[in-house]
């Protein structure tokens, strides 16, 4: 089997971008990534396009890709939209990489594109709703915000909605893992001022403001232990990828030495489990899984883009990738370990927190930057000698992990 490259990354910049409609941040995002490849929208054998709410938000349902990339002349190949909650964008990735490794095609496009931010706040927030199971929307909240009790909320820590019920969910989420291994406030807040210090240098990021620690434990508070500035925005966006076998590289006269190689790609539903079973997370599990496909292990990547749509999430999620041990993703943050000239830098474009989570596009702006990285163009928030990057992009949420876990390995 031939080995899979991408070989083109566009990205827009990460925002409330009003002036703006779908197809126009498609093809600006696509746009990019051709030229950045090198090659023609003619060229192009398949595309999946990846987009969660614009049926909810316009009423535009059933043929999302279809009709934003005919508006850029793209028509006459399979063109497959994928919803996938936060997950979608690097879903239609994997499902990119998967047809080129079928034999279906030799090259493809992958892109994700998002219009969520509204003036019409309550439908903005509702926009959410539908990520998790529905037909038992109180025996959901019931059973994951009991996680969180036991630990005191301290007086004036929590604000009045609107906003968005996984706000409430994470929180729980984070006070349980607060009394279970310890993990503190502060820590939460090294995490968040972490990706604000990194997101000064990404053009592209929503925030570009750098924060301290005791400036993201001051901010607004949403709901304890979580602040404003530890929380993702809501954001529009477009991220796209070009990937390609050996022979497309060939055929069409790419620059293989600006090619990254796909080593993993792996996408994994997530199952009933024990909150407490962290060995069978969803997350670990793919891990594991996409190690092995690559030959390699956690101490082998350099640069990592791991979805923080809250700082808890990176804690969480960098224990379950390997990076340390479980229960320790809080101090891993705290030491700097994950900042950038740490053993493991993380989220070096921002993070979801910073750079923006227009959640449709969120996996492939993820794979943009390690693309970046790895190539040696990141410019002032490059990660030194970066040789291999990890992505992991996580959807939805049923029981009390994600519905759907991604994780991307790229290398140069």
């Amino acid at each position: 089997m031939e080995n899979v490259y991408v070989v083109g990354v566009g990205m827009t910049l990460f925002g409330r971008l009003l002036d703006l409609n779908i197809k126009q941040l498609t093809k600006i995002a696509v746009d990019a990534a051709l030229e950045d490849a090198g090659v023609e929208a003619t060229s192009l054998q398949a595309a999946y396009f990846g987009n969660c709410v614009q049926g909810h938000m316009e009423g535009q349902h059933m043929i999302r890709g279809p009709v934003a990339l005919r508006a850029m002349g793209i028509g006459g190949i399979p063109i497959v939209t994928v919803e996938n909650a936060c997950a979608s964008a690097s879903t239609a990735m994997h499902l990119a990489v998967n047809f080129i490794k079928a034999g279906e095609c030799d090259i493809a496009l992958a892109v994700g594109a998002e219009k969520m931010y509204s003036a019409d706040r309550a439908k903005m927030f509702s926009a959410f709703d539908s990520g998790w199971d529905i037909t038992q929307v109180e025996e959901n909240k019931r059973r994951l915000l009991q996680l969180g009790q036991g630990l005191e909320i301290p007086e004036g820590t929590t604000s009045p909605k609107p906003y968005s019920v996984f706000m409430d969910i994470y929180a729980s989420l984070a006070r349980e893992h607060m009394k279970r291994y310890g993990t503190t406030q502060r820590q939460l807040a090294a995490v968040a001022a972490k990706n604000h210090q990194h997101s000064q240098h990404n053009p592209l990021s929503q925030y570009r403001e750098p924060y301290t620690i005791e400036q993201v434990l001051a901010g607004p508070p949403i709901t304890y232990p979580l602040t404003l500035p530890m929380c993702s925005p809501v954001s529009d966006g477009a991220a796209a990828a070009i990937v390609c076998n050996e022979s497309a590289l060939k055929r069409l006269g790419l620059d293989r030495s600006r090619a990254i190689r796909v080593l993993a790609s792996v996408v994994r539903a997530g199952a009933d489990r024990d909150v407490h079973d962290d060995a069978n997370a969803c997350t670990a599990l793919a891990a594991r899984q996409a190690y092995e496909k690559a030959g390699l292990g956690p101490s082998d990547v350099s640069v990592a883009e791991v979805h923080d749509a809250t700082a808890m999430g990176e804690i969480v999620q960098t224990e379950f990738l390997g990076f340390c041990p479980i229960g320790e993703g809080g101090p891993l943050a705290e030491r700097g370990e994950t900042s950038l000239g740490g053993r493991i830098p993380v989220n070096p474009s921002g993070g979801l927190e910073s750079k923006g989570h227009p959640i449709g596009a969120t996996g492939l702006a993820q794979v943009y930057e390690l693309v970046m990285q790895l190539r040696g163009e990141a410019g002032s928030r490059q990660v030194a000698n970066a040789r291999v990057g990890l992505a992991e992009n996580g959807g939805g949420l049923i029981g009390v992990e994600e519905a759907s876990a991604c994780i991307t390995i790229l290398a140069r």
